[in-house]
């Protein structure tokens, strides 16, 4: 281990004449001196000590690293280091204990406590120089950079560290190399300054030589990840050796260092797929030890490295999240959510206590949290009325500063799962002002899919139609991926379909035909195979005659109805096929599960918007939901529902 001792020494300026050069006392100058830790006949080492020509300057560069140069270094004089020889570094209180030197530096709050207490010291070892270092990063550094950088890194004692860290690389620990150089990356000292050069350099040869321990090898794989990112090759080498030792004793701050290592190794499909079993099975043992931010890493990993074999792994780990949303930080629980998403796991207890984190938060949430949020809930399908109703009030609040896809990310969930919150004509006139102000700024199809959103559940943007119809905004649908795809061209018919319908007034540009559908595709909400033929089972059982009604019949309004049947003037069943004296129409909605909201009676937005046009194109709208019928157990039980259904004044009269 390298110690560091300090001696009085002078610095002298090259700008002032010697007669009036002005002495300037650094009261204990540091220096690192290679040895253990023996204070008893300690043979003097002589080590050259340096003065500065012209004090160390910083500046900002390199997307806001800071530049360290020590310019004109000159030699002053020789010291001897540990004192005289035979005196006891003990009893002369020249070596404190570690320990006690981690305890009082751990209390220390600012900078310049810091280089208080390490002026008061004589000598200290290389682990708690770089420990001091890694206190002063916490301390001084924020989500915005260095607070105070000259008082920092015009500090003399900062300076004599940074200058030894550099020139005695080869004479530290492993511990005091590696956690030195995590500190100044974190203090955001130019990466390519001769420092971290030195400091580096002498990581990738002990690395090379193979004399790193697992928490040597995670602390340079940090170090690289951060300063060099995926492009670093010597990270594979680090996973190399990773390989080489038993998993099973690594702690879950390692843990998370080497899935975060193979996040930007992996490049082939199997490659390092035996070493990631092993980690996702150790890991799955550790998971009530992990903390938010290891969760969500992991998690984050998992989805990166498409690991969709490790279910037993993801499922503990969104259990385990459920305790941890008060405690994320918003890119955490972005990361959780994702994952979520990416592996279809849905937890109820987690939207539980997500309805109760986001109300409380949501006016210090991040725009983008809170879009992932209600992300998660649409694709969930989960209609969860405190966070779509705190989600509303937010959006009232701060609708300015959100970007345009926050906007969107914010109001399409509510069409999408059909919900208006008790803040309705307030949310959408918040809306209807910033696309106003911002309808410019908007992705052709961020534009279109929030624009739909709104008809869905009835809030008609009239005034923005003559955009969204215009030959130039279609240009510029079709210049974009997805282009004019199917959805694309049902979303803009449905749109023209509901301002011929529910907007009469309208007189703006409508739909060129050749963008039109003949039929809307509606993937989500498709339908129920198994629920439909039991309705067409007791419809035969009812009617007596399978050509009394249809299925899945097309119409001439873009949309297909489950079941049809006619009825001419009287009242009286039509066959199906027959098309004249048809008076009424019946079309029959048999509506499973995936056209509700999740553990809800609400109707999604597009199967609402349907069966409202089916109403407004004449016909006869009746409603067969899955919870109505799912305890039905035979056919006349199921004839019986239906007659009363679809004709209620005849009901009890026959069957």
């Amino acid at each position: 281990m390298a110690l560091i001792s300090q001696k009085s020494f002078q610095f002298y300026s090259s700008s002032i004449p010697a007669s009036r050069s002005i002495l300037m006392t650094l009261s204990k100058r540091l220096s690192f001196i290679s040895g253990q830790r023996k204070a008893q006949n300690c043979s003097s080492i002589a080590l050259r000590m340096v003065c500065f020509k012209d004090k160390s300057q910083y500046m900002f560069c390199r997307k806001n690293h800071i530049q360290l140069r020590t310019q004109s270094l000159s030699v002053n004089e020789t010291v001897h280091l540990c004192g005289d020889t035979g005196s006891s570094t003990k009893s002369n209180n020249v070596w404190m204990d570690e320990q006690l030197f981690f305890k009082k530096l751990n209390s220390l709050c600012t900078s310049k406590e810091i280089f208080d207490f390490l002026s008061s010291l004589e000598v200290m070892s290389d682990t708690m120089a770089s420990g001091a270092l890694q206190r002063i990063s916490e301390v001084e550094v924020d989500d915005n950079g260095l607070k105070n950088p000259e008082e920092v890194l015009e500090n003399e004692v900062f300076r004599a560290l940074c200058f030894q860290f550099e020139f005695e690389s080869s004479k530290l620990s492993n511990t005091g190399l590696l956690n030195a150089l995590q500190a100044l990356i974190k203090l955001r000292i130019d990466p390519q300054s001769t420092l971290m050069a030195s400091l580096l350099s002498e990581g990738e040869e002990r690395l090379g030589k193979g004399q790193l321990t697992v928490k040597n090898l995670c602390a340079l794989g940090e170090s690289l990840l951060e300063l060099e990112g995926p492009s670093c090759a010597t990270l594979e080498q680090i996973v190399n050796h990773m390989q080489e030792k038993d998993i099973e004793k690594w702690s879950p701050r390692e843990m998370v260092v080497v899935y975060k290592m193979l996040q930007v190794t992996v490049r082939e499909g199997e490659q390092y797929q035996d070493l990631l079993n092993r980690m996702n099975s150790v890991t799955l043992t550790i998971v009530s030890q992990l903390s938010p931010k290891f969760t969500s890493i992991i998690l984050n990993s998992l989805v990166v490295l498409r690991q969709t074999q490790a279910v037993p792994l993801v499922t503990a780990l969104c259990k385990h999240s459920v305790k941890h949303i008060p405690y994320f930080t918003g890119d955490e629980l972005v990361n959780v959510l994702e994952a979520f998403l990416y592996f279809g796991h849905r937890e109820q207890i987690f939207t539980e206590a997500l309805e109760t984190h986001v109300p409380k938060s949501i006016f210090t949430m991040h725009p983008q949290t809170v879009s992932k949020v209600m992300q998660y809930c649409c694709r969930k399908m989960i209609l969860s009325k405190p966070i779509f109703d705190a989600v509303a009030e937010g959006f009232i609040s701060d609708a300015d500063r959100f970007t345009t896809d926050q906007i969107a990310g914010y109001i399409i969930p509510f069409g999408t799962l059909n919900y208006l919150p008790p803040s309705a004509s307030s949310l959408f006139r918040k809306l209807e002002t910033v696309l106003h102000t911002r309808l410019s700024h908007f992705q052709p199809h961020t534009l279109l899919n929030l624009l739909h959103s709104c008809v869905l559940i009835q809030r008609y943007p009239v005034n923005f139609l003559p955009k969204i119809f215009s030959p130039y905004f279609l240009q510029q649908l079709q210049a974009q991926p997805p282009g004019l795809d199917r959805i694309v061209t049902s979303q803009l018919t449905q749109l023209f379909l509901t301002i011929t319908l529910e907007c009469p007034f309208y007189e703006g540009p409508k739909l060129l035909p050749k963008y039109q559908v003949k039929a809307f595709l509606t993937p989500r909400n498709s339908l129920d195979v198994h629920l439909l033929k039991r309705v067409k089972t007791g419809l035969l059982y009812l009617l007596k005659k399978r050509m009394y009604f249809a299925s899945e019949v097309s119409t001439p309004y873009f949309y297909t109805v489950d079941i049809e049947i006619k009825l001419d003037e009287e009242g009286f069943v039509l066959p199906a096929a027959q098309c004249e004296e048809v008076h009424r129409r019946i079309a029959l909605c048999v509506d499973g599960q995936n056209r509700f909201c999740v553990n809800s009676h609400n109707l999604l937005g597009e199967e609402a918007i349907k069966q409202r046009h089916l109403q407004l194109l004449g016909y006869e709208v009746v409603q067969i939901p899955f919870f109505e019928i799912e305890s039905l157990q035979n056919c006349r039980k199921m004839a019986e529902y239906l007659h009363k259904k679809i004709f209620p004044h005849t009901y009890g009269l026959s069957c």
